[in-house]
């Protein structure tokens, strides 16, 4: 009887071994790998990984339609590639899943305020930047109109953000009031209890645009390269090759500069 019992016990732990190692092997799964530009061309389509909520890089307008440099971006590079800017699948993303999506081949590219960074650079490729971003403040309050104004006052920031590290080099008697999230902190400030807010200066510009209360300093606290997210590796090369040098050609000839300045992003 005990020895049955042992059995009946060895071959449960048996079934139940089995099935965890089902699901890891499914996880292990190599997943969907990213289109070449040759495959891209031969699909009539490219699919490009966007933000949807970022007023001026990457948002919907009335009417739902996608907007701003970003997808400008995007459509001139379908542009580029086949002669027409509908050639082109726009997959917003949250920001977590910016570079995952390029990595598994859910999408050809991800043009989603991506800074270029080192340790991004271990995972994908980046084509060359094609806007300067940064860290920037903004308040509601006149007096104060230079960063030197906020020594001693509570800043809101986002809660293990890289923007800490920049203000407490640039502005290391700010008083720290760490948020999670945006509208927190414009809760914050619209009832006094921080009198400015740091954050991506893209951003920033969009809220000053849609509300003349507030207005940005004019100094900024670092400067980050945004570039087009690509796959990693070499049968990728062409399709990097053809960002890279569109964008070199976008920046010589103004068209870039241009639509900057018409989404008021200089």
């Amino acid at each position: 009887m005990k020895n049955q019992r042992q059995f009946h016990r060895c071959k449960s732990l048996f079934f139940v071994s089995l099935a965890i190692a089902s699901i890891i092997i499914s996880g292990w799964q190599t997943p969907t790998q990213a289109r070449t530009l040759k495959e891209i061309q031969q699909r009539k389509k490219i699919i490009v990984a966007v933000k949807d909520n970022l007023p001026l890089l990457g948002s919907r307008d009335r009417t739902g339609n996608l907007q701003g440099l970003e997808i400008d971006i995007a459509r001139k590079l379908a542009t580029e590639i086949f002669g027409n800017p509908e050639s082109i699948q726009l997959v917003p993303v949250a920001n977590q899943d910016r570079l995952k999506v390029a990595i598994d081949g859910t999408v050809d590219l991800t043009i989603a305020r991506v800074t270029i960074t080192p340790t991004r650079s271990r995972v994908v490729d980046f084509s060359r930047y094609y806007y300067l971003d940064g860290t920037a403040i903004i308040t509601d309050r006149a007096n104060i109109v230079k960063n030197s104004d906020l020594v001693g006052k509570p800043v809101a920031v986002l809660n293990n953000s890289s923007t800490i590290a920049s203000l407490q080099f640039f502005i290391p008697n700010a008083k720290l009031v760490g948020v999670n999230s945006y509208q927190q902190a414009r809760s914050l400030l619209t009832s006094g209890k921080v009198v400015a807010i740091a954050a991506d200066r893209s951003m920033l510009i969009g809220w000053r645009k849609a509300d003349p209360k507030y207005h940005l300093l004019p100094d900024k606290l670092s400067t980050e390269a945004l570039g087009v997210v690509i796959p990693k590796g070499q049968q990728y090369e062409p399709l990097r090759e053809l960002i890279d040098r569109a964008i070199v050609r976008w920046q010589a000839d103004g068209w870039l500069k241009q639509r900057i300045e018409y989404w008021g992003l200089q």
